[in-house]
């Protein structure tokens, strides 16, 4: 890890624990609106045409999607996501759901499985699909890219089944 990327995730780790606790390690950022007013349609299809950032979770960045939050959804979320340049999100478990990404742009660095020792790198084109409860934890590998991929989950609630993971631990 260069000292760049380390100092980043100390600022962003430091700054996460100051709020533990009210969120939990993970930081809900932004207005957390009514995110039924970005949706259109009805007689059950319906559509979200606003893209751009208006809400943020664990320093990623994120449109108003679809989620049980603004359409009748029941195991189903999905959304645009954007981790700034150099940016990492704070190891995190995703509990009982399953979590499929594609990779827009940019590139990442998941470190994962117990105390987050294994490693891979995915760029834009790339699919990825993570198993409910492996530990995981991602870094922007750029200092001057943002990250965009699509974030499909098998949980309409979107973040609720999110629990913060400890990197020190062998579990």
């Amino acid at each position: 890890m260069t000292q760049c990327n380390f100092e980043k995730r100390s600022y962003f780790w430091e700054r996460s624990l100051v709020m533990s606790e009210k969120e939990n390690n993970l930081v809900k950022t932004g207005d957390q609106v009514d995110l039924s007013k970005y949706v259109d349609g009805e007689g059950g299809i319906f559509s979200v045409r606003q893209l751009e950032n208006i809400r943020g979770w664990n320093n990623i960045q994120y449109g108003a999607g679809l989620s049980e939050k603004n359409v009748n959804s029941k195991k189903l979320s999905m959304n645009i996501a954007t981790i700034p340049a150099g940016g990492v999100a704070l190891a995190h478990i995703h509990e009982d759901f399953e979590v499929m990404i594609y990779l827009l742009q940019g590139s990442v660095r998941h470190e994962y499985g117990p105390g987050c020792k294994k490693s891979v790198i995915h760029e834009a084109g790339d699919m990825i699909f993570i198993e409910p409860g492996i530990p995981h934890e991602v870094f922007n590998v750029s200092d001057t890219t943002e990250v965009k991929a699509v974030v499909a989950r098998s949980d309409a609630s979107e973040w609720e089944n999110i629990v913060p993971y400890d990197r020190n631990t062998e579990d």
